[in-house]
């Protein structure tokens, strides 16, 4: 292919009609100014979209537009350009046409780029346009930190050598060892960043120090290290977060902050004791709380219309149930964030405060001043609260006074674990609550789980296999044949997994007068049948099987999560 022409965007547009002549000359004295990119300043004061940029330059140079969301990327060809020109000349090696490349670039115009990709390349290129901010998304996606975390690990080793050191007695003086740990751990943050892990843990095993990351609720092995490294990854991280460095024989918790990529992630850690050295486990938590959003949850539409309507009542208990990791925590920011108003005053009771919400008031449990769930929430009562959440419903006395702030005018949220939502009353009970509390206060119950979703770069039609047609089967009945099937074969996309993203699948158990009934009634199984009746076969197992029919999952995921019920 010839290398490309020279030409100039603003006319492209104007030509095209997407701005008037007018337009192009206040964004070239924004451009003489400010020394930004011209297309950058479209975008941003909403000129054109950056799609329309793209194809606009796809028209006019007589190329395809390819949107990378919709295209099989593979990692083999993306690994072809090193990540630093990929970034510098904002481009991606697509597909191997045998005598050419087909490249992607945000800016097919650009000669330098041109010269330098056939240049490093060493083949000759066919050009298409992509867009800017799903290259960048590539980019992160596919240029892992896998070898660099490798390569600072073994430096980290060699620097230590084989001597053991006693690393309680450095202080926090900065050492000469400090560096590669710093390097190394900086790393590993940025890499978990860009897969989307929760949850780091770095676990000392018999020979091997293993190094894996939780995404979207499954554990992946990220690296394997020398043991030796662990004692000073543990100091480090120790350092940052103010635990005690000394202290090898207890558990310890805590809490820092890192910057990744301009963003804050708050980091909180849990140190453990166990025969091979300290196991540690740090939470990701990225301060975005403009995510947080009842129409983001995934919730069926009616569902979401009457858990909406719950929230806005005056008074009485919200519960939001499930184990650990299912997203409850979300589910009751993303209320939070719909009831915040300067008409309402809010309160929030969290062992730890995960994520900051402005305008409202946020309290963090501290158990070694004796600063309980219980105490804090009899102090919060004391402050003429509105809405009050409480993190989760430990014991019988915090139960109790949620409860009764319930019936006294307050609008209560909080979680419990739970399998479901009709043995939620039951267990507040079981916690020593009494029954009429109980029953008068608690408006509603949601229980929920997280269920990922099939990668849309790799979705593939499936054939369920034996097992999963007969449990199809069991859920479907005659309707099974009826649907098509879909399943992530893995791509540079998903890190090869098959799955990007979760969504909540959810129950909602809604109390009327009946269900109050049932629950001040002694044979506590008359409120399970009546409950069951209620919700008239809306299950987390039925909003599973739902997502696989609409292909959003995979049988094998809708599975897992029903392997979790009892029923």
């Amino acid at each position: 292919m010839a290398s490309p022409e020279k030409i100039r965007l603003g006319e492209i547009l104007v030509r095209q009609d997407l701005i008037s002549a007018d337009t192009l000359s206040k964004a070239l004295e924004e451009q003489k100014r400010t020394g930004r990119k011209l297309g950058r300043i479209f975008v941003d004061r909403g000129y054109v979209t950056e799609t329309q940029i793209s194809e606009a330059l796809a028209r006019q140079l007589k190329i395809p537009f390819i949107d990378l969301h919709q295209f099989n990327t593979k990692p083999d060809l993306i690994n072809k350009l090193p990540e630093a020109q990929a970034r510098r000349f904002r481009c991606a090696v697509l597909e191997d046409k045998g005598a050419s490349y087909l490249v992607g670039m945000v800016d097919p115009t650009d000669l330098f780029a041109y010269d330098e990709l056939v240049r490093l390349l060493r083949k000759d290129i066919e050009l298409a346009v992509i867009q800017e901010g799903s290259l960048l998304q590539l980019i992160d996606r596919s240029y892992r930190r896998t070898d660099e975390i490798s390569s600072l690990a073994l430096e980290l080793g060699e620097d230590l050598g084989d001597t053991a050191i006693d690393f309680s007695s450095m202080g926090v003086a900065k050492t000469a060892e400090e560096a590669p740990v710093v390097k190394l751990l900086q790393t590993i943050f940025e890499d978990a960043v860009q897969v989307r892990a929760s949850d780091i843990h770095i676990e000392p095993q018999e020979n091997k120090l293993h190094i894996r990351f939780r995404i979207d609720g499954v554990m992946h092995l990220q690296t394997k290290a020398e043991l030796k490294i662990a004692s000073a990854l543990v100091l480090r991280l120790k350092l940052m977060s103010g635990l005690d460095i000394s202290e090898k024989r207890l558990p310890q918790d805590g809490r820092f902050a890192v910057k990744v990529k301009q963003q804050t992630v708050d980091v909180r850690i849990s140190t453990m004791p166990t025969q091979y050295g300290e196991s540690v486990v740090m939470r990701l938590l990225i301060q975005n709380t403009s995510g947080f959003s009842l129409e983001k949850l995934g919730m069926p539409s009616e569902m979401l219309e009457r858990f909406r309507k719950l929230i806005h009542r005056p008074s009485g208990m919200v519960l939001v149930t499930g184990p650990t990791g299912s997203g409850k925590t979300t589910t009751l920011y993303a209320a939070l964030n719909e009831l915040n108003s300067t008409s309402n005053k809010i309160i929030t009771v969290e062992d730890p405060v995960e994520y900051r919400l402005p305008g409202i008031n946020q309290v963090q449990v501290n158990e070694k001043i004796d600063l309980d769930f219980s105490r804090v929430l009899r102090s919060t009562l004391r402050q003429d609260p509105d809405i009050v959440l409480v993190g989760e419903m430990r014991d019988q006395e915090t139960a109790q006074i949620g409860l009764r702030a319930a019936m006294t005018g307050h609008l209560v949220l909080s979680t419990l674990h739970t399998n479901d939502a009709i043995s939620t009353p039951i267990r507040m009970i079981d916690m020593g609550a009494p029954r009429f509390m109980v029953a008068m206060s608690i408006v509603a119950v949601v229980a929920q789980r997280l269920v990922r979703l099939v990668c849309e770069g790799c979705s593939e039609p499936h054939t369920p296999e034996p097992i999963q047609h007969a449990w199809l089967q069991h859920e479907l009945g005659k309707e099974v044949g009826q649907h098509h099937y879909v399943r992530g074969k893995g791509c540079s996309l998903c890190n090869g997994t098959g799955y990007l993203g979760r969504v909540g699948v959810y129950e909602l158990l809604e109390m009327d007068n009946d269900l109050i009934d049932a629950a001040n009634h002694h044979d506590l199984n008359h409120f399970i049948k009546l409950g069951r009746q209620r919700m008239a076969g809306n299950t987390l197992r039925k909003s599973a099987v739902d997502l696989v029919i609409q292909k959003r999952t995979t049988i094998a995921e809708a599975m897992r999560i029903s392997n979790q019920l009892d029923e």
